[in-house]
């Protein structure tokens, strides 16, 4: 299948530096919300109708964005202001805003419980847990090095954290977040990207130019691919079997077959466009242009 550009969704100017951030999408309202650090907002597209349909300001330095369809909320970390904010799905409103560690970025919730993880990259770098119903910190724990992409596993039930240097993932038990339970040593330098799949593999992009497919229970490094620089963020799309890597220098996209474990194609961005969001039901992915302030939209031909 080939990965094609289908078009664009203009989005507004940026007002200062730092372009965009991370993306989610909510898959019930069809809405994909994305951090523009430049502007200190989240901007709101309708997938229905791939356009731009409103920002929600205030959010200093706003870097992570996260949303749970269950609760119909969107998380916004602020890493201007030390702050992780909860925003409602349906008004488009900030419904409150917590204080958190040194320059909140990476965002992952434990559904069932409520819980927000909030990873520092700002020193002592830390892991600050948030009760969503509470609107308060119920803990945080300090980790060894800058902190990069987070995820939570229901299989697992365990928060997974990238750590830059030493290289290495720490995992923390979602029923006691109160101490790292184990950290998964990562043969690469700069783990960054992070995502998982139903079995439990853990794929890993690295800033050394490899994507690593470490597998439970050891979360040995079974499979290595080459990608073509440094990356940022990646999804996992389980429909096609596909994993997308953003390269921001020289600004590609890596489309990873995962059952071959190799790079089924390259596509070219933009110089600086390190951020992606998958719309899983479609299977198309959203990568966002700083240079152009615009989201480009690809699809796999029929």
């Amino acid at each position: 299948m080939t990965f094609r550009l289908v078009g664009y969704v203009e989005l507004p100017e940026h007002q200062s530096s730092g372009g965009f951030d991370h993306a989610a999408v909510h898959r019930g309202r069809r809405q994909l919300f994305v951090a523009h650090t430049a502007n200190d907002a989240v901007e709101v597209i309708d997938l229905e109708r791939d356009a731009y349909v409103g920002s929600i300001r205030g959010l200093p330095g706003v870097a992570g964005a996260l949303v749970s369809d269950e609760r119909d909320l969107v998380f916004t970390s602020n890493r201007a202001a030390d702050t992780v904010s909860v925003i409602s799905a349906t008004e488009l409103l900030v419904v409150t805003t917590v204080p958190v560690g040194s320059r909140p970025n990476g965002l992952a919730l434990d559904e069932g419980r409520g819980v927000l993880l909030a990873a520092g990259v700002g020193a002592p770098y830390t892991l600050t847990f948030v009760d969503i119903a509470k609107a308060g910190p119920v803990g945080s724990i300090q980790v060894a090095g800058r902190t990069r992409w987070a995820i939570y596993d229901r299989s697992s039930d365990a928060f997974f954290v990238n750590i830059a240097d030493p290289p290495g993932i720490v995992v923390v038990d979602a029923g006691d977040p109160t101490e790292v339970s184990r950290t998964i040593p990562v043969p690469v330098a700069g783990p960054h990207g992070l995502d998982i799949d139903p079995a439990g593999r853990l794929f890993c992009a690295c800033d050394g130019g490899r994507l690593l497919i470490l597998e439970p229970p050891s979360y040995h490094a079974v499979s290595a691919v080459t990608l073509a620089g440094a990356p940022d963020v990646i999804f996992l799309d389980e429909g096609p079997g596909h994993i997308y890597v953003a390269i921001g220098d020289p600004g590609l996209v890596q489309v990873i077959d995962v059952n071959d474990r190799s790079v089924d194609q390259t596509v070219e961005t933009e110089a600086g466009a390190h951020t992606l969001a998958l719309d899983a039901d479609r299977h198309r992915l959203f990568v966002f242009l700083p240079g152009t302030h615009r989201a480009a939209i690809f699809e796999h031909e029929p």
